[in-house]
C-alpha cells in the first residue's frame, strides 16, 4: 500500500512539472513576440523620428500625430498640414523694397523682397510620386489602418496583408486610384482606402552662375525653379540673363528656360527637380533699352545679333494711343537715329546698345482750360491751340460779385518749376546745416541740435505745395498772356477784407480801409510777436504779386504775411532758412513756423 502511494505521488508531481513546463514555454513564447513586437515598434518610432529630423532640418514642420480611425476619407483632407518654408535664406539679401531704376532690366520684378516662398506646398496634379516623397494612407472599414509612408528605394510603399504597391512615376492625382486597385485584389468588399500625397522629397540643389549667393539650397522635389533661384537671392540684374537658366542633372543639361515666356505668356517647363541638380544661370546677352509710352519700360535681353522692333514692343507692351518709335543706332564711334510709325515696323532691327523710345506724337488742335470762382458759365472751356487770356474771358460770364480785375491764372508747370527751385534752396541748406565746423566740444554739441532743428525744418518745408500761380502784372499786355492745356482761371469774389497772419499777435481778417499801411493792419492784429526792427513783412496782391514795405497801401482781398525770425548762431544756415521761407510765402502764401 505503501509502494503503491509512493508510486501515485511521483505520477502527480510528473503531471505537475510537465504542466508548468508547458506553460513557461508558452510564457517565453509569448514574451519572444512581445519584444520582438516592441522592437517593431521603437524601429518604426526611430524611422519616423529620423524623417522629423530631416524634415526640421528644412524649416519644416514636424509631421503632425494622425488623427484617431474615421469612417470616411474626408476628415483627412484637413489633418495632414502642409510643409511649410524655412525660416530664413539668402533671399533675405533682396533687401526691404523693390525700386527700379532706369537701368532696370526686364525680369528683376521675378526677385523683389516680400515674395512668399514655400516647400512643397500645393502640390500640382501632374507631379509624379518619387523616392523618398511621404504618402498618407488611410484604410477603414473591416481592417482599419492609417500610417504616412516614405515610398522606398525600390519605389513602393506597403500596405498590410497587401504587400507593396509600386506608387513611383504615378501621377499624383492617378495616385489614390492605384492604391485602391492594389487594395481591391486582396480585399473585394468592406474595406476601402483614401492616399494622398502629404509632401515631395527633401533635395539640396546648387545654385550658381550669375545670382547673387550662389551655393547649395534645401528645398523639395516639387519646388519650381523660381523657388530655388529665390533662394540664392534672385539673378544678379548687373551682370545675370534671365533668359538662359540650366538645370543640370549628372553634368549633363535636363532643362532650360526662358524667364521671358514666364512673365509675357505665363509658360515655364514643368520639372521635377533631383537631389543633387544644379541650376545655372548665364551671363547677360545682348540688351536694347525701352523707355517711353510703355508698360515695360526696361532693358531687354535677346540670345541673337539682333532683335526686330515689333518683337521689342511684344514684349515692352506700347500704351494705347503710343503713334511712333524712335530708334538710336549706336555703331562704334557713330550714331545715328530713326523714326518711324508705329505701325511700319517691319525690317525694323536693333543691335546691342540700341535704344528705343516709344511716343505720342499728335498735332495738339484744342486745349481745355478750367474756370473756378464767381461765374455763371461752364467752368471747363475748350478753346483752340494758341488761344490767349482774353479769348478764355470773352466766353466766361461773371456773376455781379465778382471781380474781374483781380483774376488768377495757375498752371501745373509753373508749380513743378516753383518745387524743384525750393528743393535746391533746401539741399544747400541741409549741406550747411550738416558742414559746419565747430572749434569745442560745446559748440559741436551746440551745432548738432541745431542742426536737428534745421532738418525738422527741412522736412516741413519739402510737404509744402507751391500753387503755381502766374503773375498777371501790367494791364495792357496781359490779356494776350497765351493759355495752356490744363491752367486754372480763378476769378474771385469782391472783398472788403485783408487778411492778416504770420508772426502776429492774433491772425485775423481785417475790415478794408483805404486810408491803412501795412503797418496799420499789423497793429491792429495785435503786433508782430518779435522785435519790430527784426520783422518781415510782405503784401501778397491777389494777382500775384508782392511787396515789401510797411508803408504799402493793401487792396480789398490782399494778404499780409508776416514771416518768423530765424535766430540761428551760423549765418549761412540763417540766411538760407530765411530764404527758404521768404520762398514759401510767396509760392504757398504759408509763413512756415521754425
Amino acid at each position: 500500500m505503501k509502494e503503491y502511494f509512493l508510486l501515485f505521488s511521483a505520477r502527480c508531481w510528473f503531471s505537475v512539472a510537465a504542466s508548468l513546463l508547458v506553460v513557461q514555454g508558452a510564457l517565453a513564447q509569448q514574451s519572444q513576440a512581445d519584444i520582438e513586437a516592441l522592437l517593431q515598434q521603437q524601429q518604426q518610432a526611430q524611422q519616423r523620428s529620423q524623417i522629423q529630423r530631416e524634415i526640421a532640418q528644412l524649416g519644416q514642420r514636424p509631421q503632425a500625430e494622425l488623427p484617431p480611425q474615421i469612417d470616411s476619407p474626408t476628415e483627412l483632407q484637413t489633418q495632414l498640414p502642409p510643409m511649410t518654408e524655412p525660416t530664413a535664406d539668402a533671399a533675405d539679401l533682396l533687401g526691404t523694397a523693390y525700386q527700379p531704376d532706369e537701368d532696370a532690366m526686364f525680369g528683376e520684378q521675378l526677385f523683389q523682397p516680400g515674395i512668399a516662398q514655400t516647400y512643397g506646398v500645393g502640390l500640382n496634379e501632374d507631379y509624379e510620386i518619387a523616392i523618398g516623397d511621404r504618402v498618407a494612407l488611410r484604410m477603414w472599414g473591416a481592417y482599419p489602418y492609417q500610417d504616412v509612408q516614405v515610398v522606398d528605394p525600390h519605389g513602393n510603399v506597403f500596405l498590410p496583408n497587401v504587400g507593396p504597391v509600386h506608387v513611383a512615376g504615378v501621377r499624383n492625382s492617378d495616385l489614390n486610384e492605384v492604391v485602391r486597385s492594389a487594395i481591391r485584389e486582396v480585399y473585394r468588399s468592406n474595406v476601402d482606402v483614401y492616399a494622398t500625397l502629404e509632401a515631395s522629397q527633401p533635395v539640396r540643389v546648387f545654385v550658381t552662375g550669375s545670382v547673387r549667393a550662389p551655393g547649395q539650397y534645401p528645398g523639395v522635389a516639387a519646388d519650381s525653379v523660381l523657388g530655388f533661384l529665390l533662394r540664392a537671392g534672385g539673378i544678379d540684374p548687373s551682370r545675370g540673363s534671365y533668359i538662359d537658366v540650366r538645370l543640370l542633372r549628372s553634368g549633363q543639361s535636363r532643362a532650360s528656360f526662358n524667364l521671358y515666356d514666364f512673365l509675357i505668356e505665363g509658360r515655364l517647363e514643368p520639372v521635377q527637380i533631383q537631389d543633387g541638380d544644379t541650376l545655372v544661370v548665364g551671363g547677360r546677352h545682348n540688351a536694347v533699352r525701352v523707355s517711353g509710352d510703355v508698360f515695360n519700360s526696361y532693358g531687354f535681353e535677346f540670345a541673337s545679333q539682333e532683335i526686330s522692333a515689333e518683337e521689342l514692343l511684344r514684349l515692352a507692351r506700347a500704351r494705347p494711343g503710343a503713334t511712333h518709335v524712335s530708334v538710336v543706332h549706336k555703331v562704334g564711334t557713330r550714331q545715328f537715329s530713326e523714326y518711324h510709325p508705329i505701325g511700319e515696323l517691319e525690317g525694323v532691327f536693333l543691335r546691342a546698345g540700341d535704344e528705343l523710345s516709344v511716343v505720342t506724337d499728335r498735332s495738339i488742335s484744342t486745349i481745355l482750360v478750367r474756370v473756378d470762382g464767381a461765374i455763371d458759365s461752364s467752368r471747363v472751356l475748350t478753346l483752340p491751340y494758341g488761344s490767349t487770356l482774353d479769348d478764355a474771358l470773352a466766353g466766361i460770364t461773371p456773376k455781379p460779385e465778382a471781380n474781374p480785375d483781380a483774376i488768377q491764372l495757375f498752371r501745373q508747370s509753373v508749380a513743378d518749376r516753383q518745387r524743384r527751385m525750393l528743393e535746391v534752396s533746401l539741399r544747400v541748406l541741409e549741406a550747411s546745416a550738416l558742414t559746419s565746423r565747430s572749434m569745442t566740444s560745446e559748440e559741436a554739441a551746440l551745432r548738432a541740435r541745431e542742426a536737428d532743428q534745421v532738418i525738422s525744418f527741412i522736412d516741413r518745408a519739402r510737404q509744402v505745395e507751391p500753387r503755381g500761380q502766374v503773375v498777371l502784372a501790367g494791364r495792357e499786355s496781359v490779356m494776350d498772356t497765351l493759355l495752356q492745356d490744363g491752367d486754372v482761371l480763378v476769378i474771385p469774389e469782391r472783398s472788403s477784407m485783408v487778411m492778416v497772419h504770420g508772426e502776429v499777435t492774433q491772425p485775423t481778417a481785417i475790415s478794408y480801409d483805404s486810408r491803412s499801411t501795412v503797418a496799420d493792419y499789423v497793429k491792429l492784429a495785435g503786433g508782430t510777436t518779435q522785435r519790430r526792427g527784426d520783422a518781415r513783412v510782405l503784401l501778397l496782391r491777389q494777382d500775384g504779386t508782392f511787396v515789401e514795405s510797411d508803408r504799402a497801401r493793401p487792396e480789398p482781398g490782399d494778404e499780409i504775411l508776416v514771416l518768423p525770425t530765424v535766430g540761428a548762431k551760423n549765418m549761412e544756415v540763417a540766411r538760407g532758412i530765411s530764404q527758404i521761407l521768404f520762398q514759401i510765402a510767396v509760392v504757398a502764401r504759408v509763413a512756415l513756423d521754425l
